[in-house]
This record gives structure tokens, sequence and C-alpha cells, in this order.
């Protein structure tokens, strides 16, 4: 079943390629495509283009529908084109006539925008959901391991002391980040587009404002152009939200597998966390984080990709919009399972203690040395050319004691400050209105 078809039949080669991998995508998009009908259905009815009791029969239909969605126990047929056929299809063949009204004053370009609105939004909502726990775990891992020195690197070159405390909550903080980003792609997601109908607009007096409210959107994409040529852009947005979790948890994951390695020798876990080989019976591999590193990697080039996909593309609607699914939607799923693989481990690392005591590393501590003479009143040009000079005679004397206290340095972590901040943007996201909007809906 094809919406837009009339007395002509596509040819198959035509049929298969447009559809592409559509069916399989659009069933992440089902419970949505419900929800998006059910208060079109409404909206229908409050401005008179169906009856109350047509659109009471629309709706209990639907929920019907939407439970078994919720069971899995729905699918798109073969023969259907999108998930919006297939539910048109059930609507009609249950309610005959009063099914075919509900596209009334609707194109599947707005039906298609407002599914993909509501899906991001609802992806965005259980990933930040995700990242809440992981920020806790690496917080308390942080506090856990606050007096645990390791080194601090730059260029790859041994530089200052660190701890596995600044370490882990430093990696705590950049997830701040990362939902402060990925509260601004939730603001772009929960605008409402339908009734843009095709781009342009409609001349039935429709009311987008009762639907607005009745899918929980904050506002609508007013413009109807405009709520049109957000299709990529919402898309694109999220994707770089995405890319910036995935940057974090990638470069923690590179971290790891240094700090694993004989040569560093940092870090430990158990032997049924790693991986072994063929022909070598000492390696323990990190492949966990490896493959993290590099889903993530991947997930990292998709703005880029969605650029390309829609670069120079004119206002209004173009079909290569349709191939962005295939993209962005499994990246949710893999950023899930990316981090529960990193919990995992993190939950069973073990630190090595007294890292630092290891003569290699002594130079780590010429700051600390420098800053001492300075302390004593010595300019500070002048304690770093003695303590470069001492180092160059082979007289380094140092002091493995160190002194931090400013804040965020390793003996002032501002873990609770970081928290509070992750709360703070936390609470600014309305997912109880979004929720109580919805569960109005289908109740």
């Amino acid at each position: 079943m094809k919406l837009w078809q009339k007395n002509t039949d596509t040819h198959k080669a035509v049929e298969n390629f447009t559809v592409g991998n559509d069916r399989a995508f659009d069933i992440m998009l089902a419970p949505f495509d419900v929800l998006g009908n059910m208060a079109h259905a409404k909206m229908l009815a409050s401005v008179g283009l169906l009856t109350h009791e047509e659109a009471e029969q629309l709706c209990s239909e639907l929920k019907i529908i939407y439970k078994e969605i919720a069971a899995d126990e729905f699918s798109i047929d073969d023969s259907m084109e999108d998930i919006h056929s297939q539910v048109e299809f059930l609507l009609t063949e249950k309610l005959g006539d009063v099914g075919k009204k509900i596209h009334s004053a609707r194109s599947r370009n707005d039906q298609v925008l407002v599914d993909v609105k509501l899906f991001l939004r609802h992806e965005i909502t259980q990933l930040v959901k995700h990242i809440e726990s992981f920020f806790a775990l690496l917080q308390q891992r942080s506090e856990t391991f606050k007096d645990h020195l390791l080194p601090g690197y730059t260029h790859l070159q041994v530089a200052m002391p660190s701890s596995f405390g600044l370490w882990f909550g430093a990696y705590a903080e950049s997830l701040v980040d990362d939902v402060e980003t990925l509260r601004a792609a939730y603001n772009v997601t929960n605008k409402n587009p339908l009734g843009s109908a095709a781009g342009y607009g409609s001349s039935f007096p429709i009311n987008r404002t009762l639907t607005t409210e009745l899918l929980g959107f904050d506002d609508l994409n007013y413009n109807v152009v405009y709520a049109q040529m957000g299709r990529g852009k919402a898309e694109r947005i999220t994707a770089q939200a995405l890319a910036n979790v995935a940057d974090t948890l990638s470069r923690m994951s590179m971290d790891a597998c240094l700090y694993l390695n004989q040569n560093f020798d940092f870090i430990s876990f158990p032997t049924e966390l790693t991986t072994g080989s063929s022909i070598m019976p000492h390696k323990k591999n990190p492949d966990v984080f490896e493959l993290i590193r590099s889903h993530c990697n991947r997930i990292k080039s998709l703005p880029n990709e969605i650029s390309m996909m829609t670069s120079n593309l004119p206002s209004g609607y173009h079909r290569d919009l349709q191939l962005l699914k295939e993209n962005l939607f499994p990246s949710f799923a893999v950023l899930h399972q990316c981090m529960d693989m990193a919990t995992l481990m993190f939950e069973n690392i073990s630190i090595k203690k007294d890292i630092l005591a290891d003569k290699k590393y002594s130079y780590l501590f010429s700051v600390e040395e420098v800053n001492k003479l300075v302390l004593q009143g010595m300019p500070f040009r002048d304690a770093y050319k003695k303590i470069g000079s001492d180092i160059e005679q082979g007289k380094f004397i140092y002091d493995t004691h160190i002194n931090h206290t400013h804040e965020g340095s390793i003996g002032n972590l501002q873990n609770e400050a970081i928290a509070k901040h992750m709360q703070q943007i936390l609470a600014s996201f309305n997912f109880d209105k979004v929720n109580a909007a919805l569960n109005r809906l289908i109740q």
C-alpha cells in the first residue's frame, strides 16, 4: 500500500530501491506514528473535520495498535511502503471510511517529521538518563581512588603528577558538557512540525497549538516551510550531541588501553573481562575498550555524514532525507551498549598503588621543586633554570609529597560542584511534562 499511489503500478525495481530499508527503521518509529495519529485525530475532531465519535473510534483502534507495538507483536507487511501506510491500512481495515479520514489536513511529509522528532526526543531522554547513572559511577570511582597517583602526560611525555581521582573526575565533568549539548538537541527536537503538511501549510482550519499540547511539545515550528526544512537539521544537531558523548567515551577508552599496557601497568581487570590470543598464552587484551573506541569514533563521523547527505538541498522535501534514519537511529543503541560495557569494566577495575615510586617518574616532580623555590622567594624564571640545571647535571633531588589545594586539583577535586552542575542541567529537561502529556493521550 502506498499513500500516494493512484492507478499506475510502480516498476518493481523502482519500488524496491525507493523503499530501501525503510520498513526496518520505521518499526522504530511505530509507537511515535501512533501517538501522532492520535493527536491528529483529536485535533481534526476539535475543528469539525471528524466527529467526536469518529475520533474516539480512531483513538480506540490506535491504542490497540500501540499496545501491540509495546508487546513486540506489531510488524510492517511487505506490501506496505512504510509505517504510515501500515497504520492507515489497519485503521481502514477496521473502521472503513472513518480510517480513510485520518490523513485529512496532513501530508506524509509532516507525518514523518513529527514521528522523527518524537523518536529523537524519546531517545535523547533515555540517553540522558543512562549518562546520569554512568556519571555517578565515574564520580564514585573518582572519590574511591582520589589518593591513587599516576603520571600525567603532555605530548605523551611524562609531565606532572596526576591522580585517578582527577582522571575519573575529568570524564565525569566531560559528560556534564555532553549533556548540555544534548539539552540543546532536545530543545530543537521538542518543537511540533505537525500541520505543516507538505511544507506549505493547509487550507483546512487546523489547530496546531492543540497537537503541540497533546504531544507534549514545548512549542511549534511555526513557519511551515521551515518546519519542513527542519528535517535533516534536527538530525544533524542531534548527531553532533551524540558525537560529543562518543568523543568522551572514545578518549576514555584510549586511556584505558594505554594504562592496561604492560609498559604503563597502572590498571588491571579480572581475566574474564579481557580476551586472549590464539598463539600468545600471556595475553590479556582490552578488546572491550578497543571496540568502544571504534564504535564511538564511527559515531563521531555522523554529523559530517548527515551534513554531506543534506548539502545543497533547496527548501522543500527531498527523498535524500529518507536515508538519514539509517545513519542516525542505530547510534543510540550503540552508545547505550558502550556505556553498559564501560560500566562493567569500571565497576571491576583494580588500580595499582604507589605507581609514582618508580624512579622513571622522578621528573614528574620537577615543577613541584620549582614551585617550592618560588614559595621561598626565588623568582620563577630563576627557579626554573636552577631545577633544569640540576636535572642536566644529574643532581635533581625531589620529594614525592604533593600539596595541590586549589579548586579542581588533586587535593580538591570539586566533585560536589560538578555534580551540582549536572543536576542543574538535568532539572532543566521537562521529562515529567512530556510523560504526563503522552500518558493522557494513550490512557
